[in-house]
């Protein structure tokens, strides 16, 4: 028997609890959500409701409870620590700690970290703590920028020029706007290419590559409208992308690898648990965008259910440093997820509303995310609602599969129809051909 504490409620944690129910271990799970999740709760032993970053209450929790070891789903109790109180009373996480989980929380802390250690993948770009020479910096880079608030936004804080900015002055107005809110800013060149995910498992000494993701951030068809927290996935069978070529994952991988040794030079701590990275090919290769120090949500439903390695032996890995001597294998299959999100989402979502899920087609996984059940059915929580994903041998089928999912809710909600379609894939493919020359 092994106890495991699970922090978080979402779609993403609804995917790490099936991972662990496959295991070969029997699993007694307990949760602390901030919501009831309608199937997560199905399968714990016991729920804790309650605010994910209380560490006091959280605390009270474990030692009731004594488990073998904890699983934080979210960033926010990462950066507020959560991980560092649990091994307080001596329970291990295969989630980092709160000062190499700066790689998320801090994105200035990430780009100064590569530029301290020489690590290729940093774009041109400065950290400002006050206006200092941000006018200079921003004349410049001219008309292509990015700013970034230096803080946990939910994947909302980062504004592109000519896509929610125009001109210098109007990237000037919304970096003070960060400066005020928290600090500090980061601004840097924009970049042109192809996004992708690539998560890997890390012990802080190794680090093992997951099937490489696409996500779709933007709310509507075309990539068109406000930034979302993920609309929704694809992933192929051959565990890369159409547009990637070999050298693309070497790279992004090489920069993790290097980024978990310098992480443990900088801070003496080792980085236990995923290193999500968010990289993009360019016609000078592949260049960093962010990390997170969790799984990707939508990206957990892609790449969890082909893991074929036990999911408890892995975590147990993880924490004792020994993720060299694990075999981690993935299923060579092709998946595609989509979120049914609430009409508004994400700048005024409807709350409260009814939906109804009707029947799910045969080969269709469903993670439930911001939706509360009552005894009369589903409701929605205000954030993205659940997500379907469909897994085959092609993208063609994947993305048929996980339509059907999505078409089988009614109800105030919508979804994009074109994430995983070819259509969409082969303008990104025709874009990088274009880039490579």
């Amino acid at each position: 028997m092994k106890k495991v504490l699970l922090v978080g409620n979402g779609a993403r944690e609804h995917a790490i609890t099936e991972a662990l129910m496959r295991s070969k271990h029997e699993v007694e799970l307990f949760v602390v959500g901030s919501a009831k999740n309608p199937a997560i709760s199905k399968m714990a032993s016991g729920y804790l409701i309650g605010n994910v970053c209380d560490k006091l209450a959280i605390r009270n929790f474990a030692l009731e409870i004594e488990p073998d070891f904890a699983i934080v789903g979210p960033e926010a109790p990462i950066e507020a620590g959560v991980v560092d109180m649990l091994l307080g009373i001596d329970v291990h996480c295969a989630s980092p700690l709160q000062t190499v989980g700066r790689l998320e929380s801090s994105k200035g802390f990430t780009r100064n970290l590569l530029a301290k250690f020489g690590i290729k993948g940093n774009p041109d770009f400065r950290v400002f703590h006050n206006s200092e020479g941000l006018r200079e910096f921003f004349e410049h880079l001219g008309e292509d920028y990015v700013v970034k608030a230096d803080g946990l936004k939910g994947g909302k804080g980062v504004m592109v020029s000519g896509d929610h900015l125009n001109g210098i002055e109007e990237g000037m107005a919304y970096a003070l706007e960060c400066l005020e809110d928290c600090g500090r800013v980061v601004v840097e060149e924009k970049l042109v290419g192809q996004e992708f995910s690539l998560m890997s498992f890390c012990d802080g000494k190794h680090t093992v590559e997951m099937p490489a993701v696409q996500d779709h951030k933007r709310a509507y068809d075309g990539d068109k409208g406000p930034n979302t927290g993920g609309m929704g996935t694809y992933s192929d069978a051959g565990h890369s992308l159409p547009f990637l070529k070999d050298s693309d994952i070497e790279e992004a991988s090489r920069i993790t690898a290097e980024v978990a040794k310098a992480l443990f030079e900088e801070t003496g701590t080792y980085f236990k648990g995923v290193m999500y990275g968010g990289f993009i090919a360019t016609s000078k290769g592949v260049r960093l965008i962010e990390y997170n120090a969790r799984f990707g949500d939508p990206e957990a439903m892609n790449v969890l259910p082909l893991l074929k390695t036990d999911f408890v032996d892995l975590c147990e890995a993880i924490i004792s440093g020994e993720l060299d001597k694990l075999s981690v294998e993935f299923e060579k299959k092709s998946t595609v997820c989509k979120y049914v999100v609430p009409e508004g989402y994400p700048d005024s979502p409807i709350k409260g509303e009814k939906i109804e899920l009707g029947d799910v087609p045969e080969g269709v996984r469903v993670y439930f995310a911001s939706v509360d059940e009552r005894e009369d059915g589903l409701y929605l929580g205000g954030s993205r609602a659940v997500a379907f994903v469909g897994i085959a041998d092609s993208l063609v089928e994947a993305e048929r599969l996980a339509s059907a999912g999505v078409e089988c809710v009614s109800g105030p909600v919508f979804y994009r129809t074109d994430i995983g379609k070819l259509e969409l894939i082969e303008k990104r493919i025709k874009m990088m051909k274009g880039l490579r020359g």
